[in-house]
């Protein structure tokens, strides 16, 4: 018999058939596209690749508000950026005419069901909006891509999961009604106003605004209110009064006098020794905290890592809410493989030989997948985030089987003419687990020796004047914790969700700061349409759909219930397209003056810190489209405007702002003479009368200081001028040819 096995990528494809075939598989190519062949038994398998979703929801009829008329489409026909996955579909569909028997083998969750199944109605009913029947027809499940699992997945082949398809197609039909529609209609306000600007709003990215616009009023209307709060210093240590803050400045200072005249005594003396458990294996929610908390990693960006991972055989699938390891993953097996990796024998072999096979596991569960975990495979050929990612993955899931930490927690307590003051302190007497898991550090401030009763004299005693703080502003990582908590999207689609505020202006910065344009469309929406921002709304539809996953529900009842949802939201907004309109325009410009850089020098315009789609920072001109003068600016930093001008290229300066480095001034021109010397180890900086001498004859310069601060010369400066010199002298060795980039068809391991 012929079979035709999908899966969701090409890396996963090749190591499919390798894991399959009795004997090396037999590679095809058609039009670009490689397929292979593998003999098992008296089956001949055919496994071909897709390259992600093949197919995508397209508007069927006129523009309309509503608009429910909708159909899948292949990608390549919608998108100019998609068109190289036509050469995918279209070898799919070759291969699969030779075949009777078809197993869909994407990624087991929603997702790759529904890039599967559309593909395999394609190929078997040749139109992917016809409904998918046929016998021959089985799902692939397995959490990681390693021989024995692939094959395990095989001879154990799952029914086709029809109820997880028809959950996924009602999201993406849902998110999409829901998106067109509303962003249709905030468009269609603000073009009353006579701008023309790209808005979105949807099912979940409402909730998520609402949630960060709230956050972010409260800090704007936050009014700072003064206390104080005394503190004694004995022996190196610091005690608080139990009350802890004063807000009352006359109580403050007779408190302090007090405390200064008083005695003090050592009131009791509290210890408790405590075991601390080991933290739980990952789900990919705990993941993308942790890197972002330990190596500053973007969410995003640690979910492809965690993918490149999964597709290369290293870890288990990452889109996963369990923190649960079942032992039928055979977990001697891992521990014994890891044993044979240096950086991790040490505490592998430990573990085997004390026989700790039982993990420390979580309480979060997820029917589909396990936690995330090494698969036992050694690594190869990782580059720095990746391997960073992979260790700390690895670590965790060994940890997990570690001792308990121990640590003492000691408290005392002293009396000050009748009042309580306290100190806390803690030492770890075992550290356990955490010697497996360096990227966590225990509290270690141990208290010296006080005995109760012990008259002690003071150090110190402070009055500290101090004032209450505004909450603060969430990262990415923490705001996709707090999602997942409000069951607000899904695992995979959280960090997209943040994304696209981002990509829409309506937030900016690391510390997530709402823009006024995202306050405007925030308040717009509150103000006329409080529904879009609703949480229970957004919840009751995931939970409809969670329904349909269990069969508690069908596809077709929660989409009519979505639409009529959309049909009252719409109502509501065009009674008030004018007033929404105002509000948008006015937080427009005010977002805009917020960012203003300077005047553009092409058209008097002007320039504005702007964030492309790619997430990319730049600054360009407000008059875009009719001016496209732009320039790019330091990735990763905070751009101020300074409000001069530099006289060399007549281009505004701006002041820039990253973490760890010491601020500086530059010019948006890249090829100002006043960066002729950018990155060189340069020792003596030019006078200003030479930067004078290469400007325009029509310009005065005055003396300025280097844009730049210019590197000292150091002792890592002359050795690498010394190396510079030798390189001269030696000759020069014949270039390799340049190889042209692979192109995603390629890209096949």
């Amino acid at each position: 018999m012929n079979k035709l096995i999908v899966a969701e990528k090409p890396s996963v494809a090749i190591r499919i058939a390798m894991a399959l075939g009795e004997s090396r598989p037999r590679t095809e190519n058609l039009n670009g596209i490689r397929y292979y062949v593998v003999t098992k038994g008296t089956d001949q398998i055919f496994v071909v690749a897709a390259a992600g979703h093949l197919f995508t929801l397209t508007q069927v009829g006129p523009n309309k508000v509503p608009t429910f008329d909708i159909e899948w489409t292949p990608s390549y026909k919608v998108s100019t950026g998609a068109y190289f996955t036509k050469r995918y579909l279209d070898a799919i569909e070759i291969v699969g005419r030779q075949c009777s028997f078809f197993i869909n083998a994407c990624d087991y969750d929603i997702e790759g069901t529904v890039i599967g199944t559309n593909i395999l109605k394609q190929v078997i009913n040749k139109n992917v909006n016809a409904p998918l029947q046929s016998a021959n027809l089985k799902r692939m499940r397995f959490s990681t891509t390693t021989n024995a699992d692939l094959i395990e997945s095989y001879e154990k082949l799952d029914e086709f999961d029809h109820l997880n398809f028809d959950a996924g197609e009602t999201r993406h039909k849902l998110d999409w009604m829901w998106g067109i529609n509303m962003s249709r209609a905030l468009m269609t306000a603000i073009y009353t106003k006579g701008i023309r600007k790209t808005l979105s709003i949807g099912r979940v990215q409402g909730p998520t605004l609402g949630i960060l616009a709230k956050r972010e009023l409260e800090i704007k209307n936050f009014a700072p209110r003064p206390y104080w709060k005394i503190v004694i210093t004995a022996k190196g240590v610091n005690f608080e009064a139990v009350s802890r803050e004063i807000f009352e400045k006359d109580a403050a200072d007779r408190s302090f006098e007090k405390a200064k005249a008083s005695a003090i005594t050592v009131k009791s003396v509290e210890k408790e020794e405590r075991g601390s458990r080991p933290f739980p294996p990952f789900d990919l929610t705990s993941l993308q905290l942790e890197a972002s908390r330990v190596f500053h990693i973007d969410p995003s960006r640690t979910l492809a890592i965690a993918q490149i991972l999964y597709e290369r055989s290293y870890i288990s699938y990452p889109r996963t809410s369990s923190q649960k390891l079942p032992p039928t993953l055979n977990l001697p097996r891992i521990l014994t493989s890891l044993s044979k990796m240096p950086q991790y024998s040490e505490h592998a072999t430990k573990l085997i030989n004390e026989k700790r096979f039982r993990p420390a596991e979580g309480a979060k569960t997820d029917e589909a997948h396990p936690a995330i975990y090494p698969t036992g495979e050694d690594p190869k050929k990782l580059n720095d985030e990746e391997s960073r990612v992979y260790d700390l993955i690895t670590r965790r899931f060994l940890a997990c089987f570690g001792d308990y930490s121990k640590s003492e927690l000691k408290k005392v307590s002293i009396d000050v003419g009748g009042d309580e003051y306290r100190a806390q302190g803690e030492s770890t007497l075992f550290r356990g687990w955490i010697d497996i898991y360096k990227y966590f550090t225990p509290k270690d401030n141990p208290l010296p020796q006080f005995e109760v009763a012990e008259k002690i004299k003071p150090e110190k005693v402070d009055l500290k004047s101090l004032k209450t703080l505004p909450p603060k502003r969430f990262s990415k990582a923490s705001l996709i914790s707090l999602l997942e908590s409000k069951d607000l999207g899904t695992k995979a689609t959280r960090a997209e969700i943040i994304d696209t505020l981002f990509r829409r202006d309506y937030v900016k910065g690391s510390s997530i700061e709402v823009t006024e344009f995202g306050l405007s469309v925030y308040n717009a929406l509150a103000g006329y349409c409080p529904d879009i921002l609703d949480e229970e709304l957004t919840k009751k539809l995931e939970t409809d759909m969670e329904k349909i996953q269990k069969g508690a529900a069908t596809k077709d009842a929660v989409i009519t219930e979505g639409k009529e949802i959309i049909t009252g939201l719409i109502g509501k907004f065009k009674g008030k397209e004018a007033e929404i309109g105002s509000e948008l325009l006015k937080g427009l410009k005010e977002s805009e003056n917020s960012s203003l850089i300077g005047p553009c020098k092409l058209d008097g315009g002007n320039l504005i810190l702007r964030r492309s789609k790619a997430g990319k920072n730049f600054i360009g001109c407000s008059n875009y489209p009719k001016c496209t003068n732009t320039y790019s600016v330091p990735q990763n930093a905070k751009i101020v405007a300074t409000g001069k001008i530099c006289e060399l290229c007549n281009t505004p300066k701006i002041k820039v702002f990253r973490k760890g480095r010491r601020p500086f001034e530059m010019d948006l021109d890249p090829n100002c003479v006043s960066k002729k010397d950018w990155g060189k180890p340069a020792i003596e900086v030019k006078k200003a009368s030479e930067l004078k001498s290469a400007a325009p004859a029509s310009q005065e310069v005055m003396p300025t200081k280097p844009a730049q601060p210019v590197a000292k010369e150091t002792k890592k400066v002359k050795v690498a001028a010394a190396e510079a010199k030798k390189k001269k002298a030696s000759p020069k060795k014949a270039r390799k040819p340049r190889v042209a980039k692979k192109t995603p068809e390629q890209q096949v391991q």
